[in-house]
């Protein structure tokens, strides 16, 4: 088995799962995907374990591997988190980030924007991930990286909402999604860690709300205060 094959079919289920194709709590039927990859079990499995560690699947004796849940206490936990693991990760981005991985975060950026004038939400959605992934490199904290990669995983899946949009309204939020991309390059370059927070905080409000409606017609009834009345929580 190449470890070529392995990497593809690990890629191919991260963004599968990632964009919803794979929806949240589905089981993955490993003879299905022994066939659809050209897989043999043993290889198979090592890429579900890999997949368990990074926080898209779970596995369970006897069950087999089961796409991530996205159920209401696993939501509530996250919009709680959320704010807290960004905000953190802008600092250190700011203070750590390297002129190579400022160049990669320009070039997804440009990929985004463009995206953002057509393409599906899931596609949006999976440069989005790479953009915030990226700042979570430039953090070079590897705890807090850990908790913003398991993170990312489910604001991928959320945000299909965000980049699907249906008004005026939306359109407009998504141009401002893309700004606020711009300006958090700028500080981050600036290594402005006070306003790469704002910034990023502000990013997290924009899109907040719409991604609550992901989960229920209603915002969940969370008691998540803006992070910037809660400073000294970064």
């Amino acid at each position: 088995m190449s470890a070529k094959k392995k990497s593809n079919c690990l890629n191919d289920l991260r963004a599968r799962i990632l964009s919803m194709e794979i929806a949240p709590g589905s089981s993955l039927d490993e003879a299905s995907l022994t066939t659809q990859y050209g897989m043999s079990r043993t290889p198979l499995r090592e890429v579900l374990q890999r997949l368990a560690g990074d926080g898209f699947v779970q596995l369970e004796e006897n069950r087999g591997a089961t796409v991530a849940s996205m159920d209401l206490g696993t939501m509530r936990v996250f919009f709680q988190t959320a704010p807290l693991i960004y905000s953190s990760v802008a600092r250190l981005a700011a203070e750590n980030r390297t002129t190579r991985q400022l160049d990669d975060l320009k070039s997804v950026q440009k990929q985004f924007a463009k995206a953002t004038k057509g393409a599906a939400a899931s596609e949006v959605a999976l440069l989005n991930h790479r953009f915030h992934e990226i700042i979570g490199e430039m953090s070079q904290n590897p705890y807090l990286n850990a908790a913003l990669g398991r993170m990312l995983i489910d604001h991928a899946r959320l945000s299909q909402t965000f980049f699907d949009p249906r008004s005026d309204a939306d359109t407009d939020r998504i141009a401002k999604a893309v700004a606020q991309h711009d300006g958090m390059i700028s500080a981050i370059e600036a290594q402005e860690a006070s306003l790469a927070i704002d910034l990023t905080l502000q990013h997290w409000d924009l899109s907040r709300d719409q991604m609550e409606r992901f989960v229920r017609p209603d915002p969940l009834p969370l008691d998540v205060v803006s992070m910037k009345d809660r400073a000294n929580a970064v």
